[in-house]
């Protein structure tokens, strides 16, 4: 009787270890995807160089411009902060098969950045007072995907 005893909780404890071990394995797969948009000319806007870097796993927009000197001095002018070289970072999520940054201005005026996937436009959301309107505001000539198991 005691050995039997002795048997089952060594089966118990195995049997929890190697439940353990499972569960461990597929937690510490990790899937990322990383969409790089290149070479974007913007409607209104002149660079020299204008990318946007959707990291879907750290949920981070980054857009890397540098300003083409016209368009430089034109928001100079008004805004001494102004830089002609820049990186901005913002917050992503996912909606279906959108990916829209942070609102900026929110709860009664704001804007947001919408992607899709494999789609080379970069549409802006406007709301204002619960009027929503989307109009394109940049083309790109590179939509590169990158994708990571690991």
């Amino acid at each position: 009787m005691q050995i039997n005893m002795i048997k089952n909780k060594y089966k118990n404890k195995f049997l929890l270890l190697f439940s353990l071990t499972v569960m461990f394995n597929y937690t510490t797969n990790i899937y990322s995807e990383i969409i790089t948009l290149k070479e974007c000319n913007n409607i209104k806007d002149g660079f020299i160089k204008n990318e946007y870097i959707l990291d879907l796993e750290k949920s981070i927009m980054t857009r890397n411009y540098i300003y083409d000197d016209k368009t430089y001095k034109k928001y100079r002018n008004t805004d001494l902060s102004a830089k002609k070289k820049n990186t901005i970072e913002r917050f992503i999520y996912q909606e279906e098969d959108l990916i829209l940054t942070d609102k900026i201005g929110y709860p009664q005026f704001y804007t947001q950045l919408l992607f899709e996937r494999d789609n080379p436009i970069i549409k802006i959301k406007t709301v204002i007072n619960n009027e929503e309107a989307t109009s394109k505001i940049s083309k790109c000539k590179k939509v590169i995907n990158y994708s990571k198991d690991s």
